[in-house]
């Protein structure tokens, strides 16, 4: 297979302009994210995607951030709306795992309808009482058991629907109390703690196929940004486990500091396979790809290990899950009351 681009882009509109189209074919980057501004029919949102994975020339992998609640790309009538994670893993108790079974499984459905197989979820973050409002209700529980079974159940549902799952931030963000959009948060935890809580969700689920960094410091280990961070990356690999594809959270976000080249050249350096960019400015676009270059081989080898677990999925009845869903939902409510 040839060698993809170390990027994954957006883009500005519903349809490709034939700048970013030349762009595309020429930095033959390893996928695409959508976000709000890309998404208006079904019929535009297939044709955007087969636009995407015709500039490359090959079946890209297209991402989007489909978590519930605040961060849900895709809204009625495109999918349906879904709650915020956290609620569903407080309000549903015994039935949580089963429910984020379905959420991910119902979310696979909806997503591979309009082309899209890749989905930026589980996050894996321990929600804590000083977790920074912009990711708190986003987390699936306070506890790394909880959080470990309904992200394993979440992943699980989007692999058997043939989309691939994202895990975030990793090493873990749930200590952040900055938004690591405009400020870089700092962690001052020691090692021991952070190894015994905030990283011991994604140690337990180290098999999937994608996870996507955070931009924050942990004081005790490193002053870089674990994006950028050669020894935080190592962490990642070694200790944490994880050995599949690893890509940034998006290098346009200001906890980050330089230009947003520089930025993807520190994230490459330090061990992170690919950069995410997010915003579909095309001259940025042009800079990261000049910056970012091929993958490595070994980022090579990672990246086709993960989209070999891209499966066609399973024949299910989308229908009765829908159902059962709401009968769990319906059930909660009924007990809370």
């Amino acid at each position: 297979m040839t060698g993809f681009g170390a990027a994954i882009y957006g883009c500005a509109g519903l349809r490709l302009t034939k700048d970013e189209t030349a762009l595309f074919r020429q930095a033959r980057p390893f996928g695409f994210i959508l976000f709000a501004r890309n998404l208006d029919t079904p019929a535009q949102i297939r044709a955007l995607c087969a636009e995407m994975r015709a500039a490359v020339g090959w079946d890209a992998p297209i991402f989007i951030d489909q978590e519930g609640g605040r961060v849900q790309r895709l809204r009625p009538p495109l999918a349906r709306d879904w709650r915020p994670p956290l609620e569903d893993a407080t309000q549903l108790g015994r039935d949580a795992a089963r429910a984020f079974w379905l959420r991910g499984r119902i979310m696979a459905e909806e997503l591979r309808g309009l082309g899209i197989d890749g989905n930026c979820i589980p996050t894996l973050d321990i929600a804590r009482p000083e977790t920074h409002r912009f990711l708190h209700n986003r987390c699936y529980g306070a506890d790394v058991a909880t959080v470990v079974a309904h992200g394993r159940a979440a992943a699980e549902g989007l692999m058997q629907g043939g989309v691939l799952p994202v895990m975030k931030h990793i090493p873990g963000h749930g200590l952040g109390t900055l938004d690591s959009h405009l400020e870089l948060p700092r962690v001052a935890a020691p090692l021991d703690a952070l190894d015994g809580m905030d990283f011991a969700p994604f140690r337990a689920l180290n098999t999937l196929p994608m996870a996507m960094s955070a931009h924050i410091v942990f004081e005790a280990i490193d002053h870089r940004p674990a994006t950028q961070s050669p020894v935080m990356i190592e962490l990642i690999r070694d200790s944490i486990g994880f050995g599949g594809l690893l890509m940034t959270d998006d290098i346009s976000m200001q906890a980050l500091s330089g230009t947003v080249p520089e930025r993807a050249r520190a994230a490459l350096d330090a061990g992170c396979d690919v950069v995410l960019h997010c915003n579909g400015d095309l001259a940025e676009m042009q800079a990261v790809a000049e910056a970012a270059g091929a993958m490595s081989p070994a980022a090579q080898t990672r990246a086709e290990t993960a989209l070999a677990a891209r499966q066609a999925p399973a024949p299910v009845d989308i229908e009765a899950l829908q159902q059962e869903f709401e009968a769990l939902i319906a059930r909660a409510l009924n007990d809370r009351a």
